[in-house]
């Protein structure tokens, strides 16, 4: 009677050993980590030890179930992480925008958008709030590259999703979108985690002396109040990569009036001028 509980000789050949496992996590943790901050800031958002993530990164050391789940929330990925490169993994996954219905229209250039067109790094924005169209809000996202893709990511303010009865921890403050080029500037799509609406963005670059600042407007699927806004003049602000200048734009997030905004934001806004 056969042993069948000894692997077979074609199982020992194709089953990864933990060796394997472990470099391909630290191969794939080290592409998803290109795009943040710092390495320092990025274990603090985890809540994993520096010294033990770095273990992780040269494939020293294999983190525990729960933290291993923690990894793949934060980064959008699944288990094989563990078995396969993560662009790989991006390639296999369905993608509207590449469907052969639709690649040569929607999605035509959407892989496209250069850093010259619109550099990746932190951005101030400002825009009147939908919320109360008596206020603005300041807010700071993320560009990044990923697989040849300009993406974005940023936090509601909590005092918005207070008032929509919203949660206030930062998975459902979380948003994300993607970025494409557009004649005479770029466009973006954005939404929360599973959310049933979205934000449309468009922005053109203006002329300024560190050629750092884009507007446009914002445009919502639905209202965030009974008589609030869906479109609204939108201004960003280029802050670069230092976490310097984004810490102190980060402290400044959130509901303001027309006057804390900064000089410039305000010209671009126009407040009063009927948006056309």
């Amino acid at each position: 009677m056969a042993n069948l509980s000894r692997p077979t000789s074609q199982s020992r050949e194709t089953a990864p050993n933990p060796s394997e496992l472990r470099n391909m996590l630290g191969e794939n943790l080290r592409i998803l980590c290109q795009d943040a901050p710092s390495i320092s800031a990025l274990c603090r958002e985890l809540g994993i030890n520096r010294t033990q993530f770095n273990r992780y990164l040269s494939g020293e050391s294999f983190p525990r179930p729960d933290v291993l789940h923690r990894i793949c929330q934060f980064f959008d990925v699944d288990a094989r992480i563990l078995l396969e490169p993560v662009a790989d993994m991006r390639q296999d996954e369905s993608d509207v925008l590449h469907h052969p219905d639709l690649k040569e229209f929607v999605g035509s250039g959407f892989t496209k958008l250069s850093e010259d067109e619109f550099p990746s790094g932190f951005y101030r924005f400002s825009r009147q709030s939908f919320v109360d169209d008596g206020s603005y809000v300041q807010g700071m996202i993320y560009v990044y590259r990923a697989a040849n893709y300009a993406l974005l990511r940023g936090m509601e303010p909590k005092a918005a999703m207070a008032q929509q009865g919203l949660p206030l921890d930062v998975r459902a403050r979380e948003y994300r979108g993607f970025l494409l080029p557009q004649e005479g500037g770029i466009a973006a799509l954005v939404s929360r985690r599973n959310a049933m609406t979205c934000s449309f963005n468009f922005l053109a670059r203006v002329p300024s002396f560190e050629n750092n600042y884009w507007e446009g407007y914002a445009a919502r699927t639905v209202r965030e109040g009974v008589s609030g806004l869906r479109v609204s003049r939108l201004v960003y602000e280029h802050l670069g990569r230092k976490m310097g200048p984004a810490l102190e734009a980060a402290r400044a997030t959130g509901f303001c009036q027309l006057d804390d905004l900064r000089p410039y934001h305000k010209t671009l806004l126009r407040a009063g001028q009927p948006f056309r």
